[in-house]
């Protein structure tokens, strides 16, 4: 059996960022509690590391972020790679806290273009995912912006505005991003489209989708991941025999391997280097 990594996998430059900036700001601040409002990545192991160093994650998937940011009272609260709303940011600063803000750059980049259409009169239809943080800080931007996570919602969306600018979420499939650019053009013949699937994103994705002689995939990764997520719905779709989402090698089970004379290992853009290398030392020492 031969086991191959794909390149590229893992970290991206805005979750390397991201972390780094959390850990120096713990650094600078030995004595203050600080707080990430939300995962910081979406990977449990990086959470756990910076919850080891004293920084705390607050995340619940019922609460709401101004209802996480009502349990700060004191301290630095960090926001998380995938950015922020301003009412939020201000209600922080309202409340006295120190803010830290991680947003990816690429993110920002998306953010300031929506906000520029918008400030133009434009409609803005935006692809991304329900509930995603970085979908919910686009969202909180304006009410003219019409959040689409399929080609259904598309094709059901009606936007009497002549002015239209369609966009996305950083992390999505550049396949589906395509077909839906195809279908708004036909809908709204004068739209303005702009692709913003960050690099890391496109990368990864173009290298699993150019894999000819996979038999099994493992993409190594949180399920809370989109970008993690992705990898393994484009994977699906190239026609990849097995295509399987592990955390880390504890959930490989060796029945898998039956029947399978090669394997790649990819990873999302939040999952750490450490994860993938010991999926693969993992796997060579099945071999051994």
């Amino acid at each position: 059996m031969e086991i191959k990594k794909v390149i590229p996998s893992g970290y991206c430059k805005g979750v390397v960022n991201a972390i780094k900036l959390a850990k120096q700001t713990k650094t600078d601040n030995p004595n203050e509690k600080i707080y990430v409002l939300g995962m910081l990545v979406h990977n449990s192991f990086v959470s756990k590391e910076l919850e080891e160093l004293g920084i705390i994650t607050l995340d619940d998937s019922i609460k709401t972020k101004q209802e996480l940011l009502d349990e700060i009272d004191e301290g630095i609260v960090i926001f998380t790679a995938h950015g922020i709303s301003e009412s939020i940011k201000q209600k922080a600063i309202d409340k006295g806290l120190k803010i830290v803000d991680a947003t990816c750059v690429d993110v920002l980049k998306t953010q300031n273009i929506i906000k520029q259409y918008v400030n133009d009169g434009y409609d803005v239809i935006y692809f991304g995912k329900a509930k995603h943080p970085e979908a919910e800080a686009v969202l909180s931007i304006s009410n003219n912006i019409h959040l689409i996570t399929n080609m259904d919602e598309l094709n059901t969306l009606s936007i009497e505005n002549d002015k239209v600018f369609l966009t996305n979420q950083t992390t999505m499939s550049y396949v589906e991003l395509s077909n839906l650019m195809e279908r708004a053009k036909q809908l709204y013949p004068n739209i303005v489209i702009e692709k913003e699937i960050c690099n890391a994103t496109s990368s990864r994705q173009m290298a699993v989708a150019n894999l000819n002689d996979c038999d099994l995939l493992y993409v190594v990764g949180d399920s809370k991941s989109n970008n993690t997520n992705k990898l393994v719905d484009i994977a699906i779709k190239k026609g990849i025999k097995k295509v399987l989402l592990i955390q880390n090698f504890n959930d490989i089970n060796k029945a898998d391997l039956n029947n399978v004379d090669k394997v790649y290992v990819t990873a999302g853009a939040s999952t750490p280097p450490t994860l993938i290398d010991e999926v693969i030392d993992y796997l060579r020492s099945i071999l051994s």
